[in-house]
């Protein structure tokens, strides 16, 4: 197995790669060769918080100085960038939602659609690379960051597939499959995110990144990317506060794939009564999402139960699911709760099924709370424009996790 959905290898894919994050990594981050020997592969860890962004930006900067570290540190902030963006403009999610639906909708009725978007799910196109990257994501969970924007971009300008489709593909095959850096990614190569700018996968630059493993022909690449049509950027809306509860109530605690890392809770004095989790990466598409990230997304729920065994003597083993809301309602009136703490999701399938949940329990006199990490609460409301200027924060990001407790 490639990745193994425990806190513990995630701890030690950390451990053996914080030496090489550097110039190091800075140098050679964009070649994808096989193995992947010059990035993280952190990413599973880091989108289920098995691990978390202040553990491993910690552990990189007890090796390196924030200069000869500023290239994987901004990519660590990439990800919190875009989970902030989105958070203040979440009908950028549901519109790419019926984005999908609109285009699965024309793959059941147009022959021609149906049978070009088939042929690039199962890599079967007459360009090689993308045959190797699309059947690499199904087999394996992960491609190289490189290879997603090139695999995007000839998705969209020479396959001429609706990118909502190629986002769908990615989000139900990839162990790191995140709604804001997935969605968000794919709209930013079209020329949706920043209008009019738009990425274009070039010969030149695969063969020189694949180390000429696949040198396509100029002819079989797109030569222009134009802007597809789509929903502009919204206004920003405000972001949500942070929850807080009288510690010492009835409480149990419920956790997602969104956060597996609930100690930041326990270190503010929170002691569940009970523990229980709801998985909900099946809901990240209305097609089938791909046996390898329902495996990892359990197993890392999983371990992580395990993980807290210490902590708490009543803990329910099997997970619930989205459709089973009325199950969660009904297991915390048996434990007589007064309220449900959750670490907090962002936009995406967790945050929906939460938001179901949240209004069954209100009608029973259950109040669901929703803390936050610091570490977003000091980011997300400086995502307000493009990543430059929020990329002139992350000095000051760094100084705050040396000096307040997540």
């Amino acid at each position: 197995m490639l990745f193994d959905p425990t806190r513990a290898a995630g701890l030690s894919r950390l451990n053996d790669f914080a030496p090489k994050a550097g110039r190091a990594y800075a140098a050679n981050r964009n070649a994808d060769i096989p193995g992947h020997p010059h990035v993280s592969m952190l990413s599973p860890y880091l989108r289920h918080r098995l691990i978390t962004e202040d553990e491993v930006l910690g552990h990189v900067l007890s090796e390196h100085t924030p200069d000869a570290a500023q290239k994987f540190i901004q990519e660590v902030y990439w990800r919190t960038y875009w989970k902030g963006w989105l958070e203040m403009r979440p009908s950028v999610w549901t519109t790419y939602r019926a984005g999908v639906n609109q285009a699965w909708n024309r793959v059941q009725t147009e022959s021609g659609l149906r049978s070009e978007f088939e042929a690039a799910c199962r890599g079967e196109t007459e360009i090689e690379c993308f045959n190797h990257w699309a059947q690499e994501l199904v087999s394996k969970g992960y491609i190289h960051n490189h290879a997603r924007m090139w695999f995007a971009s000839i998705w969209i300008f020479t396959l001429r597939l609706p990118w909502e489709l190629g986002a769908d593909f990615f989000l139900r095959h990839l162990l790191d499959g995140d709604p804001a850096s997935n969605t968000l990614g794919w709209r930013w190569v079209a020329g949706l995110q920043t209008p009019g700018k738009t990425y274009l996968a070039r010969h030149s630059n695969i063969a020189k990144f694949t180390e000429g493993r696949f040198r396509p022909d100029p002819s079989d690449l797109a030569a222009h990317a134009p802007p597809v049509d789509g929903m502009p950027n919204p206004d920003r809306t405000d972001l949500p506060g942070g929850d807080d509860w009288d510690k010492n109530a009835r409480s149990g605690l419920l956790l997602t794939e969104d956060d597996l890392a609930p100690e930041f809770l326990f270190d503010d004095g929170f002691s569940p009564l009970v523990m229980a989790a709801m998985t909900c990466a099946s809901a990240r598409s209305q097609l089938a999402v791909a046996d390898p990230v329902l495996s990892f997304t359990e197993g890392a729920i999983t371990s992580t139960l395990e993980r807290l065994q210490d902590r708490l003597a009543d803990i329910r083993e099997t997970p619930f699911t989205p459709e089973d809301t009325a199950g969660i309602v009904d297991w915390a009136v048996e434990h007589d709760l007064t309220h449900l703490v959750t670490p907090y999701a962002p936009v995406g399938p967790a945050a929906e099924a939460l938001d179901v949940l949240e209004s069954k329990l209100k009608d029973v006199g259950i109040a669901l709370k929703r803390p936050q990490r610091s570490y977003d609460r000091r980011a997300w409301p400086n995502a307000t424009a493009g990543f430059f200027k929020f990329k002139d924060k992350i000095p000051k990001f760094l100084r705050d996790i040396n000096s307040v407790e997540t």
